[in-house]
């Protein structure tokens, strides 16, 4: 499946730099057309020239100011070190699978995973419920540039759904909203008749309120059934993403035995407060920032590669 992604600035200046390189290559060798056409006078091969000249020097100077911009941004919100810029995303999306350990009996069922398969020093950040609504995290996600996926259930986003409608409008590396179910239940408790409602439910929710049926759903607790991956098959969703680590204001937990990040890794954390932790969304962010920073990984778009 192709990525509807746009391109990197870096792609992008790359096609900028490589549009100059030509135009001047034609200029210089004052060759005639395929048709057998005179070449252009000189005056406007010049011209040429200094438009793909001036169009990649203002690409290279608005580039520069976006890194001026996130490492003062970084500096702002206690950051040990700006967070590194994520790679170009892949042009085809990586084959999805269930997580060995992670089956169910069922075939066709959307895939339950905690890493998404990429050799690139990549991680995702994802944030669960939507309990907290504190305006700081938007603000300092929006000025470092931190893309994230939001998995929300209703009944604690309800109270104010322009929170994250401002969330997904604003965020200038983008957000998106998915599904973790109405009411936050333990799924496998459940009928496969109420597991459906409790999933689609919230699929329905997510589209009336905030305009795109969402294609991801975490199960809550990561616990899940056959019946679980059916009912959310049933109404849209493709694919099913767990965690490979979990952050806090004050630590980070981990699922695997080396207790390490690894490309591809999908982390999980909360929107949560002093009330249930020991710290503020800004302060967890800024703690998993530096831990995912120092270990030499950006973070990247969850949506660009499944």
């Amino acid at each position: 499946m192709v990525s509807g992604a746009p391109p990197s600035r870096r792609t992008l200046g790359a096609a900028l730099l490589v549009a100059a390189l030509a135009s001047t290559a034609t200029a210089c060798s004052g060759a005639a057309g395929p048709d057998g056409e005179a070449p252009a006078p000189a005056a406007g091969r010049q011209a040429q020239d200094q438009g793909a000249s001036g169009a990649l020097n203002a690409y290279l100077d608005r580039v520069r100011k976006e890194r001026a911009a996130r490492v003062l941004a970084a500096r702002k919100w206690g950051l040990t070190r700006p967070p590194l810029e994520a790679p170009a995303p892949p042009a085809v999306k990586p084959k999805i699978t269930t997580r060995k350990g992670f089956e169910t009996d069922g075939k066709g069922l959307p895939p339950v995973f905690t890493t998404v398969p990429t050799k690139q020093k990549v991680v995702f950040l994802t944030i669960d419920d939507g309990a907290e609504k504190d305006p700081d995290l938007l603000r300092m996600m929006n000025e470092l540039r931190i893309p994230y996926s939001a998995f929300l259930s209703d009944y604690v986003v309800k109270d104010d759904y322009g929170y994250f409608a401002r969330m997904q409008k604003s965020q200038k590396s983008g957000v998106s909203l998915h599904n973790h179910t109405l009411n936050h239940r333990y799924l496998p408790g459940l009928s496969y008749k109420q597991q459906e409602r409790e999933i689609c439910g919230m699929q329905d929710v997510i589209e009336k309120r905030f305009g795109k049926r969402p294609p991801l759903f975490r199960p809550p607790y990561g616990n899940y059934n056959e019946d679980t991956l059916r009912a959310a098959k049933s109404c849209g969703v493709k694919a099913v993403p767990l965690w490979a680590s979990e952050a806090f204001p004050d630590h980070m937990e981990w699922r695997e035995w080396d207790r390490d990040l690894h490309p591809g890794d999908i982390v999980l954390t909360h929107f949560r407060g002093k009330g249930d932790w020991k710290g503020t969304m800004p302060d967890m962010i800024r703690r998993v920032m530096n831990v995912i920073t120092s270990k030499g990984y950006a973070v990247a778009k969850l949506e660009d590669y499944v």
